[in-house]
């Protein structure tokens, strides 16, 4: 058997070609992303004064398709929890709507910028990581400014003044416009995945959906006008204008996003294509080490190689039994690094039979993350602990 000091050395010279792609146990980090957002209908029903019962001049009003970004800075507490500071801007526009009421109908006719401003704390949970993509939720809460910059309503012909003794029958157009920002509770809810860029260390590509939502009713400040479409008989147009408010139903927001995340601290990434040592094992090796590409288990042509060595190997020293372990390093959850480290000792005892070896001389083990032939922080990807280790017996 090979002394500790001689399995280090061979470890250094079978450095094989591989990605890696390095989270850090803890950390900083920083994110940026930008995408669409859709709002589904509101309510917004009027009253033309603060002491005047609210009444339903319209029916549920729409917003366009509009957009979003967000920045965040956060920290990553442990490898699968972190938490940030997030600040997002959205932007809609409202649609057209059907007016049919006892006082409205028609189309009300919508102009004007809904602007959105969230001020968010936010918690992750990272899931797990399957060939280079780590599924992620999170739920955050803070507070979100509801900017009304000159929303304005125009409905066309409305009967609202009809009733009036001095001006029977007179239809008008009223037009409400709002200018004002409130400040509300807001929560969302959050689903995602990201995908360590090869070549790099500590950036991510993330896509994610997001679900804010107000969920409290807000009372917004608007201006009212009226303007005669068809003077009464007598002739007396009725204009008027003031101040009114508005009852602003709760708002959800969908929003799907794509953006980067830098981790700071993240290890550094192994070349791409590192040199290989054509070094072979002595006449007298009875442990060979065979590597694996990060969450793999198929073997390249240099781990067929030190297989063939091994086969080799078996034949000088006429063994009687081959054990085959297979390890991980500690990126993956426990359950799946046994599993994982199961596959790739099998795909080496396969390799050996292809190679000539009786199948009933081979002894395959797992031990998952268990036995790491470097010791690392749990999270972190280590090339040298993805392994499977021949022993001649």
């Amino acid at each position: 058997m090979c002394s500790r000091a001689a399995l280090l050395s061979t470890v250094a010279a079978l450095a094989m070609p591989a990605l890696a792609f390095a989270q850090p146990a803890s950390g900083p980090y920083v994110s940026l992303s930008g995408g669409i957002n859709l709002v589904p209908n509101t309510q917004l029903i009027d009253a033309v004064s603060p002491e005047a019962t609210f009444r339903n001049l319209t029916a549920p009003n729409t917003y366009k398709d509009g957009f979003a970004v967000t920045a965040a800075a956060g920290y990553r507490l442990t490898p699968m929890i972190r938490t940030e500071l997030e600040f997002s801007y959205r932007n809609n526009k409202p649609n057209n709507s059907i007016l049919n009421s006892a006082y409205s109908f028609g189309i009300a006719k919508y102009t004007g910028t809904e602007n959105k401003y969230s001020f968010m704390l936010n918690t992750y949970a990272d899931i797990a990581t399957f060939w280079g993509v780590t599924p992620y939720v999170g739920v955050g809460l803070g507070a979100t400014l509801f900017d009304w910059n000159g929303v304005a309503r125009k409905s066309v012909g409305n009967p609202y003044f009809a009733g009036n003794s001095v001006n029977p029958g007179q239809m008008s157009d009223i037009t409400n416009t709002a200018n004002e920002a409130v400040m509300r509770f807001t929560y969302q809810a959050i689903a995602g995945a990201s995908y360590a860029i090869p070549g790099t260390s500590g950036l991510s590509l993330t896509a994610e959906y997001r679900f804010l939502a107000m969920p409290e009713t807000v009372k917004i400040k608007d201006t009212l006008t009226a303007v005669p479409t068809n003077p009464p008989a007598n002739g007396r147009g009725f204009t008027s204008s003031g101040t009114g408010y508005s009852r602003y139903s709760s708002e959800d927001n969908h929003t799907f996003l794509v953006g980067l995340r830098y981790e700071f601290g993240a290890a550094p990434v192994a070349p791409a294509t590192a040199a290989v040592a054509p070094v072979a094992p002595p006449a007298a090796a009875r442990t060979y080490l065979v590597f694996f590409d990060w969450d793999r288990a198929d073997l390249t042509d240099r781990a067929r190689q030190v297989v063939g060595d091994a086969v080799q190997g078996a034949k000088r020293v006429s063994n009687t039994r081959i054990e085959v372990a297979g390890h991980a390093d500690r990126s993956g959850t426990p359950a799946y690094n046994q599993a994982l480290s199961q596959r790739r000792a099998e795909s080496v005892g396969a390799e050996l039979v292809r190679q000539g070896i009786n199948r009933n001389d081979i002894i395959v083990t797992a031990f998952g993350e268990s036995r790491p032939l470097v010791p690392t922080a749990d999270g972190l990807r280590e090339p040298q602990n993805r392994r499977v280790e021949i022993v001649l017996k």
